[in-house]
């Protein structure tokens, strides 16, 4: 399984950015997919999570600003940023095979994402 972010940046507040998340060996009809979010080296945070049937999960802070998707067509898996806060500043990495509650063994390498404000 290989996991792969790319698409951060630097953003001025209230910015935007799509993060992409290109797999291999993962199969979304049967593995769910999620991005954390990891702030200068401590916990890592569940931003948004996507199951097998599509079914979402967000992070209350992210809750109508963020959205998770996947193309099964080109594997991969995106987090579309709107509206971003300095607080959404932070290391995003790709994960799988989540379930709501439960963090997958596989992490990708990540992307920095920083807000300023």
């Amino acid at each position: 399984v290989q996991l792969v972010a790319s698409g951060g940046g630097l953003v001025q507040t209230g910015g935007s950015l799509t993060l992409s998340c290109t797999t291999s060996g993962i199969d979304f009809g049967v593995d769910g997919m999620a991005w954390y979010r990891q702030f200068q080296g401590g916990q890592r945070d569940l931003v948004a999570g996507i199951t097998p049937a599509g079914s979402t999960t967000y992070a209350d802070s992210v809750k109508g600003r963020f959205t998770i998707a996947r193309d099964s067509a080109t594997n991969t898996l995106t987090l579309q940023m709107k509206d971003l806060r300095p607080d959404d500043t932070g290391y995003y990495s790709c994960n799988a095979p989540w379930i709501p509650g439960r963090r997958g063994i596989y992490w990708g390498r990540g992307t920095q994402v920083t807000v300023s404000s």
